[in-house]
């Protein structure tokens, strides 16, 4: 009997019409959706984000995300599956040291990189933020960076790495599953831009051009996470590590957005260059998730 190679099994069943849950569109509209259920009501009312009831609703709305990604998995694959993507969430030996200094390296580099880059170019260079500046007066002024640092990235993981990646990458190159991920990434934060004591409504601002730097540079993220992702055997540890790592570092070492989302862009722009587009690896194939049972 000829065999049958699952990852074509796998990508018929993603593009199969009849099989809804496995389209990665679907949960990427219920992550979007069901977040704006609870953030869109903030803007309405006028909400804010450090009140009692509007930090309800960050939270809530930050949790859809992963909540959906964890339901998805449940709802379309079986045991191998729900296993496999438990195994991501816990095993650090995915990464192993080596990705872990990549990880830990890739974006306090950037940040470093951006400040000496500012400097040289005349402007001031890099500064602390005030989780530093302020921690000597105030240690509670660290409590913003570490949340941003720690549960935004687990929440948001679980489902857009996760479970979104790689339905997407089924269908599309790594390249261009990272571009439809990151503009649906970008997007799901935009009612932030709208909400009194968020980051982006205060220190970004709407229409701005550190907002168009903010959604562009996500895409570059974005890249940049599938490198990552897809060299660690699909580890989403790994990229909750990176994800926190990445807002950690840039809480502390504060350098202008335009210089520092311009590297993000070098970063993938390299990554695509010394990999190719199709795995953004060294393999001929991206690693995908063990195939439902049929």
């Amino acid at each position: 009997m000829t065999g049958v190679d699952p990852q074509r099994g796998a990508k018929k069943r993603a593009n199969d019409t009849s099989d809804v849950l496995g389209r990665w569109w679907v949960y990427l509209a219920v992550a979007v959706a069901g977040t704006w259920v609870f953030w869109l009501p903030a803007v309405v009312l006028g909400v804010r984000f450090d009140s009692a009831v509007g930090l309800g609703l960050l939270l809530v709305g930050l949790a859809i995300p992963g909540v959906s990604g964890i339901g998805f998995v449940y709802l379309y694959y079986d045991d191998p599956g729900r296993t496999d993507f438990w195994n991501r969430v816990t095993q650090p030996r995915r990464f192993g040291l080596r990705w872990l200094t990549v990880i830990l390296l890739v974006p306090l580099g950037i940040g470093v990189f951006a400040g000496v880059v500012d400097l040289l170019l005349g402007g001031t260079g890099p500064s602390w933020g005030e989780a530093v500046t302020q921690f000597g007066t105030n240690p509670l002024a660290v409590l913003p960076t570490l949340f941003f640092a720690t549960l935004p990235p687990i929440l948001e993981e679980l489902g857009w790495r996760g479970y979104a990646l790689d339905r997407l990458q089924l269908q599309w190159s790594a390249l261009s599953a990272s571009v439809i991920l990151g503009v649906v990434w970008a997007l799901w934060h935009l009612p932030l831009f709208f909400i009194q004591g968020s980051y982006q409504h205060d220190a970004v601002g709407f229409g701005t051009t550190g907002f168009w730097l903010f959604m562009a540079g996500i895409v570059a993220l974005s890249v940049a996470f599938t490198w990552i992702y897809n060299s660690t055997n699909r580890s989403i540890l790994g990229i909750i590590i990176l994800h926190g790592w990445v807002n950690f570092t840039a809480e502390i070492i504060v350098v202008p957005d335009l210089v520092y989302y311009a590297l993000w862009f070098v970063l993938a722009g390299a990554i695509v260059a010394i990999w190719g587009a199709t795995t953004m690896t060294a393999a001929d194939e991206v690693p995908h998730p063990p195939h439902p049972a049929t």
